[in-house]
Parts: C-alpha cells; structure tokens; sequence
C-alpha cells in the first residue's frame, strides 16, 4: 500500500529522474494525449459575436438604427488591400458582405466606414466595418 502510494505522489509531484521508466512512462502519456485528443475540446478562440467560415465576425447589431460593425480578416482582401484606394476597398468590403453574410445577401446595404485595426508593428490585423442597410 505505501508503495502505491509513494509511486502516486512521485507521479503527481513529477519527482523521477529523468531517463528512469516512470519518466519515460509519463512523458509518453503526456505526449499521446496531445496528440489523440480532438481539436473541439479546445476552444481557444475569442466568442464575442456571430462568426462564418469566411472569416467574418459580427460585433455589434443596432436594429433601431439597422448600423451593423463587422470585423473582416485582412486575408480576405488580398496582400494588396494596404495600397487600394477609399473607393476600391470599400467596393471589395460591399462585395465581400454581400456574399458571405446570409443577412446581407440580396439586401441593399452601404459601407459607412472601413477602420484597419493595427497590431504593435503597424501592419493591418484586421478591418472594422460599419454598415447600414
């Protein structure tokens, strides 16, 4: 019994030496965990709002004033979106919208404003859009 027990508090405390069958036999269980548990056991991501598969997430939803704010991942406006004019982005904004969001397609709507979010190094993370339909 004291043997088992001793064998538990080494395992809990990690206390074997490295190299001996106990720490192999740990670091082996460790390893096959990772590597066999399922990706939708971790749900890491941020859930504030309404997220598609296109990398779309709707912030915030006014149906007073029907303004919606969408976050838009800056991959779906290509490497060159840094560089397109005002009316350029927001054309490649309405049609990105207009395809994607099931509230949005075959509706009327106008893209009031397209904010880059910049991370610490200055390059675009992502676009805050508004939109008014």
């Amino acid at each position: 019994m004291q043997k088992l027990l001793r064998g538990i508090t080494g395992t809990f405390f990690w206390a074997y030496e490295r190299g001996s069958w106990p720490y192999d036999v740990m670091v082996v269980v460790i390893v096959m965990f990772v590597l066999i548990t399922p990706r939708s056991w971790f749900r890491d991501q941020p859930q504030n709002g309404f997220t598609n598969s296109a990398g779309i997430v709707l912030l915030t939803r006014d149906p007073i004033t029907h303004i919606e704010t969408y976050r838009l991942d800056r991959a779906l406006f290509g490497k060159a979106a840094v560089n397109k004019s005002k009316a350029e982005l927001e054309e490649k904004t309405h049609q990105i919208l207009a395809t994607s969001v099931e509230d949005l397609k075959g509706q009327r709507f106008q893209v009031r404003s397209i904010e880059p979010v910049r991370g610490d190094n200055g390059s675009v993370l992502y676009y805050e859009v508004e939109v008014r339909h």
